[in-house]
């Protein structure tokens, strides 16, 4: 009876009345006890509080089951999370308090409540936990590394006992960065910032801010920053947003993913070329971003600080159906319309080019734009835009280095007249080419179809060439095959010389080289029933490198061409196909790089006529 009536105090005194009033109960360090803090229709959420000072009365008591055994102490204070009422109220939920002390840092304590293996910072492991450990996963926990002493703790195991144990160091490290932080006085700026915690007065604005596919800065903010700074120059300098009379000149472009961002400033003089996806539903098609007049009717001031803008000049406008096909269109202030029985939409910006001209001043005269409308049927789509800039009286030559060769640009190749100097075709593309690979192969209409010798890619493409439906006699055949493979290899065109250099001048031959030609098998056949025939084309560029290891430029140095010939049986009532293929080779013949000195000083020391003197 005594031993029950004991019991029931224990439990009375935890509950409500506290320990110090009964005989034979210690009173702990600090008091707990258990609140109901949340409730729904079918449960009740309880939680054990620790009592240091105050106790709680935002909610009335309620009796508990009876328990046999004292509850366990707790090391940290829960987080306090009040439920409503009812399930529609607001939730509010505390944020994790930022841990500063270094001794409290563990970042291998992935499981709650469990002993991570080999973390011997977990403070869940206990002493049997550390005897099994094979090593300290982490060692070293720091602070703040910008701070020149950083608090640091040193986590080793001790295996000269007989059962490992775990050792602990608290040291201070010194950082020998001479831009180290001495001391800070305000400790939250060493931090991220907190983010803010959604409730029912601030979710719309949240949601207006971090809800879209980009975080939308203040158009105010930025109207000002353009009015206050970029507007008050006399003229453009490289880097500067284009302005317009209300804002600057912004095209749709990738920015982190492929998704387009359709606020882009583009910078005076930055050259630039993106594509990116439009994620818009067909039905909303008439969007302003897809429409013309948004690329046509801005405005674009001449200097910063001008009053008056220029009107852009479309140049053309071409039009793309659905399979690809372009044709030349008419400009007019055509809108994206949405068929709902075909379910596509027409006159869609799908991509649009600008060309800026531009005085030596800084001073924009004109701005020509073309554009590319099309048919859509699917969701998402690509848009491109390019931007170049032109000087105002200048021809601009497109170069494929300077000097040397930049990977991925054409070979630079022409031909060298008599007492002259290079001629070259006006397309830098259609210089030096290969023969292109198509569908079916065929080299009888594969002649055109050529592809451009980039610096650096070697290449490699053929057709195939059917000689079961020739009627001519032997020789006819080998003279009508011959032509007609060598040129589809060759090209219309075949240039003479390549440029060492990525800008070669026209009239200084001794920067170009010869393409030297050799021919493999083309000596006459002895068998009157065989045909000899190229079947085969291969180009060898032997670069080097030029100049020095920091900045060393791509040279040319030599090109050989190999043809390579084949013998073709006279019999040609069977179906017969022969492949022909071309194929280019970049081949690296730089030496080995040789460490240059300065040459070693001359002593001419003079020394006087009496320098010896008494013993010479």
């Amino acid at each position: 009876m005594s031993s029950l009536l004991s019991s029931l105090l224990i439990l009375l005194c935890m509950l409500e009345v506290g320990c110090a009033d009964f005989p034979g109960t210690e009173q702990p360090d600090r008091e707990h006890s258990i609140e109901r803090i949340g409730a729904d229709n079918e449960t009740e959420v309880w939680e054990l509080v620790e009592n240091e000072t105050h106790q709680r009365t935002e909610e009335p008591s309620t009796t508990l089951q009876p328990v046999t055994s004292a509850l366990p102490p707790v090391s940290q204070p829960p987080v306090l999370v009040r439920e409503s009422e009812s399930f529609d109220g607001a939730q509010t939920r505390s944020v994790t308090v930022l841990v500063s002390s270094v001794s409290s840092l563990c970042v291998c304590d992935l499981l709650g409540a469990q002993c991570d293996v080999n973390c011997c910072c977990d403070p869940d492991c206990t002493a049997a936990d550390f005897s099994v450990f094979s090593e300290c996963l982490v060692s070293v926990v720091t602070g703040d590394r910008q701070l020149c002493t950083q608090e640091s703790v040193l986590y080793s195991i001790n295996t000269s006992t007989n059962v490992p144990q775990m050792v602990t160091e608290t040291v201070q490290l010194v950082n020998p960065n001479v831009f180290c932080i001495q001391t800070t006085n305000y400790q939250p700026a060493l931090s991220y910032i907190t983010p803010d915690q959604p409730t029912v007065t601030n979710f719309d604005s949240l949601l207006g801010e971090f809800g879209g596919k980009q975080f939308n800065a203040n158009t105010n903010v930025l109207n000002a920053v353009g009015s206050a700074q970029a507007r008050n120059l006399s003229r453009y300098e490289y880097g500067v947003p284009i302005l317009t009379p209300d804002f600057y000149l912004n095209l749709p472009a990738p920015l982190g993913t492929k998704t387009c961002v359709d606020s882009n400033p583009i910078g005076f003089l930055v050259r630039q070329n993106f594509t990116c996806t439009q994620d818009v539903q067909l039905e909303n098609c008439s969007v302003p971003v897809l429409t013309l007049s948004t690329y046509t009717s801005i405005q674009i001031l001449p200097v910063p600080n001008s009053q008056s803008g220029i009107n852009v000049t479309v140049q053309a406008v071409t039009m793309q159906s659905i399979d690809g096909t372009l044709v030349r269109g008419n400009f007019s202030e055509q809108t994206p319309s949405y068929n709902s029985s075909t379910q596509i939409c027409t006159n869609v910006v799908l991509g649009g080019s600008y060309s800026i001209i531009y005085t030596a001043k800084g001073e924009i005269t004109s701005v020509l734009a073309s554009f590319t409308l099309g048919t859509i049927n699917r969701n998402p789509f690509q848009q491109s835009f390019q931007i170049s800039f032109k000087e105002e009286g200048t021809t601009p030559a497109a170069l494929s280095g300077n000097p040397g060769y930049v990977l991925g640009m054409p070979l630079v190749a022409g031909f060298k007249l008599p007492q002259s100097g290079i001629v070259q075709s006006t397309n830098r593309f259609g210089q030096l080419t290969l023969l292109k690979s198509s569908i079916d192969q065929s080299c009888l209409t594969e002649e055109g179809n050529r592809a451009a010798v980039l610096f650096g890619y070697n290449m490699m493409s053929g057709c195939k060439l059917h000689l079961n439906g020739f009627n001519y006699t032997i020789a006819a055949f080998c003279q009508l095959a011959g032509d007609i493979i060598l040129n589809a290899l060759k090209g219309q065109q075949f240039p003479e010389y390549v440029a060492q250099f990525g800008n070669s001048q026209l009239e200084n031959v001794l920067d170009w080289v010869a393409i030297n030609t050799v021919n493999l098998g083309q000596q006459a056949s002895t068998q009157a029933s065989m045909c000899k025939i190229p079947v085969s084309l291969a180009l060898e560029v032997r670069w080097t490198k030029f100049g020095s290891l920091v900045n060393s430029q791509a040279q040319i140095v030599n090109v050989t061409e190999t043809i390579s010939y084949a013998l073709i049986p006279n019999n040609l009532g069977s179906d017969r196909t022969v492949q022909i293929s071309t194929a280019v080779t970049f081949l690296d013949v730089s030496q080995a790089a040789s460490p240059g000195y300065k040459a070693q000083p001359t002593i001419d020391a003079k020394l006087p006529f009496d320098f010896f003197f008494p013993f010479a």
